[in-house]
């Protein structure tokens, strides 16, 4: 290892920006305070749990989506866009696609996940995700278009009612008012699978309040540039419609399986409790790439929370690893779950805590503005939710 430990990581979400940040942070001995490099194909960082918001223009892009650049600057942190096209374990560097060799002490991984577009014919082509900052500017810009035509309805159907279908339902409908026809499929037999029941009582409430259309038991045999259709009980129905939303499924980036590391069957890295790469001590890997179970053998969920709490985890072992100090396994705390049910509306549950309503709105966006990932962002963010009602005031 060189006199500067050299530490590299692979992919700025929640996993690899906190990461950063963290290990920037730490108290390193004078002179050996790590080079960090941290790499992602985009520009911008996203907070994933607050895109909804830009589908009401509640936010705007800048305080979701902030540059990379803005967000590391005055740290020791350095960023370089780019795809990985290459880990060499036995050499330790990293190649991207552009040719650009960076080597390393230590490695984390926190790639995240893609949602799948290749189960039905036309979700590729037709269809539109809500994952990244691309996916709700194209949303945008299609209802833009729809909302200045002379269309009398404007007909959506949201594929899969997990957490990403449900509050996108009730930001469309929010949106879109007396105009707007959602529909919402889901192939089990009831929404939010996996919610509290709180949570899912609040959820089928705001749904039923604004007029989403709710289709269970139900897949999808196709989509085309203005149509979906529906499978019901062996019958399947050509339903018209001006947008299709896919919201069904994660898949662990591509890249991942051709780096030699050990995977799950599900295309995951194997990790250890300490998120070291089994076999690979001198690689960690975070968030929704890593296969990950709790004390009682369950794999934990892949949400922005696990990827929150994990990044002071690997932060730490990764410091602990240069430094010599015991390394600390990694244990979930599940602080509840919180999800936006369209303007001025929520739900929370956790920690002996259930809101819903205003209140419970309020509450996610202070949790969600203490979460922002510098203390710059959050002080901006906070000024302008404060200002806004002042300027929306005297426009």
């Amino acid at each position: 290892m060189t006199s500067v430990p050299r530490i590299c990581i692979l992919g700025g979400g929640f996993g690899g920006l906190y990461t950063a940040l963290r290990l920037n942070q730490l108290a390193w001995e004078p002179g050996q305070k790590p080079a960090i490099t941290l790499i992602d194909r985009q520009p911008n960082f996203v907070f994933t749990p607050l895109l909804y918001e830009l589908i009401t223009g509640e936010m705007q892009g800048w305080e979701i989506a902030p540059p990379y650049a803005e967000l590391l600057k005055g740290t020791d942190i350095r960023f370089v866009q780019g795809s990985v096209d290459w880990v060499d374990k036995a050499q330790n560097s990293v190649t991207l696609e552009d040719g650009t060799e960076i080597e390393f002490d230590r490695l984390v991984l926190a790639l995240g996940c893609e949602t799948p577009s290749e189960s039905v014919s036309g979700v590729k082509e037709h269809a539109i995700a809500f994952r990244s900052l691309q996916d709700a500017y194209k949303l945008d810009e299609k209802l833009r278009l729809l909302e200045t035509s002379s269309a009398e309805r404007i007909r959506i159907a949201i594929v899969g009612a997990g957490y990403t279908g449900v509050e996108v339902a009730c930001k469309l409908a929010d949106r879109l008012k007396e105009r707007g026809r959602i529909r919402l499929i889901q192939s089990g037999d009831k929404v939010l699978p996996r919610a509290p029941e709180f949570n899912r009582n609040a959820a089928l409430k705001a749904l039923e309040q604004r007029g989403v259309w709710v289709d269970l038991e139900t897949n999808v045999s196709e989509i085309t540039a203005d149509s979906i259709g529906l499978i019901y009980k062996g019958q399947t129905d050509l339903i018209p419609v001006e947008i299709v939303m896919w919201t069904v499924g994660n898949q662990v980036s591509p890249a991942i399986s051709h780096f030699g590391l050990p995977l799950n069957p599900q295309g995951k890295i194997t990790v250890a409790e300490t998120l070291q790469v089994t076999e690979n001590p001198h690689i960690f890997a975070l968030g929704d790439a890593a296969a990950i179970v709790d004390g009682a053998g369950e794999f934990i969920p892949t949400t922005a929370q696990v990827a929150f709490q994990q990044s002071d985890f690997v932060a730490w072992n990764v410091w602990s690893s240069l430094t010599d100090r015991p390394l600390l396994a990694f244990r979930y705390t599940n602080l509840g779950e919180m999800m936006t049910l369209g303007d001025d509306n929520a739900v929370l549950s956790g920690m002996g805590i259930q809101l819903d309503g205003p209140l419970a709105y309020l509450a996610r966006r202070l949790v969600y503005l203490y979460r922002l990932p510098t203390l710059e962002h959050q002080l901006k963010v906070g000024l302008n939710w404060l200002t806004q009602p002042l300027v929306k005031l005297l426009s």
